[in-house]
């Protein structure tokens, strides 16, 4: 059966969800612009402007290598999906596959293109592409700032690099088999869907950095009960924690005492504070950097225990002197330095009595 665009349209008597004749009309014109599907050796495909865009694969199985090209034409993309409400069908969904590799001229992949290859667990493209590169598998953008899909069999840990800053649209979606995902410090975005059924997963640190997380982007991860912030609660998009099933994960939301934002709930889910194995100086909030003629920051450990502040002038030939002790009354307590102008440079550090 061949693969193109199909549009389902559900008539309602609601204003703003009809179409308008403007909008018909530009639906039959593209509709009519679409090239027709023409099968050939494992691939069905569409040629528009002398290039190639696969629309899906039709073979065994087992290693798949997209072609540079398919009839003297080069093969500029892969996509092929058709719409209905809210769903994107992959153009190899289904497949066998256990391992891709993109070559240089391939530089456009839609979303949720490889969508429900379970086997599928390693991703790899051409040195000199220029659109995406592969790093363990997983498919990025070509500076790796962005990922773009971890396979669906990829299984055990992933640490993800620190070039990355946005985890993009199901970018993890579907990989069950990941057990547990390492983010560093570097990824301010999580996208739309990004660990959308992940049911490998039961725990997640978030770092300071990230400041966004979209729709669904931890939906349907039923065996997370866990999500660490380290850092002030970040924009939110609906439905982060939704399970499918008209409720919500079973997950508590911790976070670091002394950073402001967090209240009793997050996400639909009751917060809890978190107990660092050692105290730690925040970087954020109001209390870090100058504040009245005086240096400060927050520390930030467990209830109701002491730390001692130290302090030296020198880190070649360091001489620590405790400068105050603080008790962290409900995990967090704000310290300031009023001598910190007496010194051309001042370094700190934190010890329990």
């Amino acid at each position: 059966m061949s693969t193109g665009f199909f549009f389902r349209w559900r008539w309602s008597k609601h204003p703003s969800a009809r179409l308008t004749a403007a909008a018909v009309k530009l639906l039959s014109l593209l509709l009519l612009m679409l090239a027709t599907p023409v099968q050939a050796q494992d691939f069905t495909y569409t040629t528009n402007s002398g290039t190639i865009t696969i629309t899906k694969y039709t073979g065994p199985g087992g290693d798949v290598t997209i072609p540079n090209t398919i009839n003297g034409l080069p093969v500029t993309g892969i996509g092929g999906y058709f719409i209905t409400p809210n769903l994107f069908f992959s153009a190899f969904r289904g497949s066998t596959l256990s391992s891709v590799i993109i070559p240089e001229n391939v530089t456009s992949i839609v979303p949720l293109a490889f969508f429900g290859c379970t086997r599928l667990a390693v991703i790899t493209v051409a040195a000199r592409n220029p659109a995406y590169s592969s790093v363990e598998g997983v498919l990025f953008t070509t500076n790796q700032s962005t990922i773009i899909q971890c396979p669906e069999g990829k299984a055990g840990g992933y640490t993800i690099p620190k070039t990355v800053t946005i985890i993009g649209t199901n970018a993890f979606s579907a990989c069950e088999a990941l057990t547990s995902i390492a983010i560093p410090d570097t990824v301010a975005i999580i996208g739309a869907g990004a660990f959308n059924h992940c049911a490998g997963l039961t725990a997640i640190t978030m770092p300071n950095s990230v400041t966004s997380i979209g729709h669904l982007a931890f939906a349907s991860c039923y065996n997370l009960t866990g999500l660490v912030f380290l850092g002030n609660p970040p924009r939110l998009d609906s439905g982060v924690l939704f399970d499918g099933l008209d409720s919500w994960n079973d997950v508590t939301v911790y976070h670091l005492p002394g950073i402001p934002g967090w209240g009793s709930t997050f996400a639909g889910r009751p917060t809890a504070l978190w107990s660092l194995p050692n105290p730690m100086i925040l970087t954020t909030g109001p209390s870090f950097g100058l504040q009245s003629n005086q240096l400060g920051f927050t520390i930030s450990w467990a209830t109701n225990i002491s730390v001692v502040v130290e302090a030296t002038a020198h880190l070649t030939h360091p001489a620590w002197a405790p400068v105050a002790t603080n008790t962290l009354t409900g995990g967090a307590s704000c310290f300031s330095d009023p001598a910190w102008s007496k010194y051309p440079a001042r370094f700190y550090r934190l010890r329990s009595p």
